[in-house]
């Protein structure tokens, strides 16, 4: 797939602090790509550079093969843009404010169906201060789709939203992909990004640590398979910790915790079968994109 944005060795400092420090990375286009960190890890300056609202003090970004900074005019009429701090006045109604934002692009979706289709119909006259905080990020949507870009950047879409809205607007972003849309994603939940985006980039102090897929990662951070169950009957431990697959062996009551390779699920349920023991609630638990990112980066996603 071509690439639609490129970033090379971006850098920005904000004062005595290094916000962003070499960051390179690529988005294809038709992907929902990540860019996923704690906060005060970079993210939101990144974009904000890729989409020219903040000048880097060096390196190169193209969007759709345009400068962000030479190019402005030109970009914003084929870049969405929702940022996390995004406001609009408590009394400019959701029609009025589709109706302003058409107008200030040549060839604009039609946002009276955009408004349906993002379920806003209802809200048409609706001011904003009065709309529900799934509303609003409803509207902030809409409006980063209404000049029909050909890029998306949404940052931290679905903060502070209950777990609800949160699933809602992931639906919505899944359609909007759909509609052959490429998103940027910036996020600090991992479960958005494990649902959502093809690909990450986990940014940590200012760094790009890791490019890959959700299971690309979790893969890379060579994290350990879990197995969890309750024996049959009684069961010599040696038998499990004889396996070249698994790396230990403790107990939880009446539980039995296996640690292991990928391979130790088999390793362990042979072992089990040939002396005729049965593994009772059996449970077994994949590395998580959380792990990945502590044991990838050092820290948790929650720092500052």
């Amino acid at each position: 797939m071509p690439a639609v944005i490129e970033v090379r060795d971006l850098h920005k400092r904000y004062a005595d602090k290094v916000a962003v420090e070499d960051v390179s990375l690529t988005v294809q286009e038709g992907e929902i790509f990540g860019i996923l960190g704690p906060n005060g890890a970079g993210k939101t300056t990144t974009v904000e550079c890729i989409a020219g609202l903040r000048t880097p003090d060096r390196g190169e970004i193209t969007v759709c093969g345009l400068d962000p900074r030479r190019d402005r005019a030109e970009l914003t009429r084929r870049l969405g843009v929702q940022l996390q701090a995004g406001q609009l006045p408590d009394r400019l109604q959701v029609a009025e404010a589709l109706e302003l934002y058409s107008s200030f692009y040549p060839r604009p979706a039609d946002w009276r169906a955009l408004m349906h289709g993002l379920g806003l119909a209802d809200k048409a006259r609706t001011g904003y201060a009065k709309l529900s905080g799934g509303q609003k990020q409803r509207l902030s949507i809409a409006l980063a789709l209404v000049g029909n870009p050909r890029v998306a950047i949404l940052d931290e879409l679905t903060t502070g939203l209950d777990p609800q809205a949160r699933r809602d607007t992931w639906d919505l972003i899944e359609g909007v992909r759909s509609s052959g849309v490429t998103i940027v994603l910036v996020t600090h939940f991992m479960e958005e990004a494990e649902r959502l985006c093809d690909r990450l980039a986990l940014i940590d102090a200012g760094r790009v640590v890791a490019v890959d897929t959700p299971a690309g990662l979790t893969e890379r951070a060579r994290i350990e398979q879990r197995i969890q169950f309750r024996p049959s009957r009684p069961l010599d431990e040696r038998l499990l910790t004889s396996l070249p697959e698994v790396s230990g062996v403790t107990r939880r009551g009446e539980l039995v915790v296996v640690s292991g390779n990928d391979n130790a699920l088999n390793a362990v349920t042979a072992v089990l079968a040939r002396n005729r023991i049965v593994a009772e609630r059996l449970r077994v638990e994949q590395a998580s994109l959380e792990e990945a990112f502590v044991q990838l980066t050092g820290g948790r996603l929650g720092s500052s």
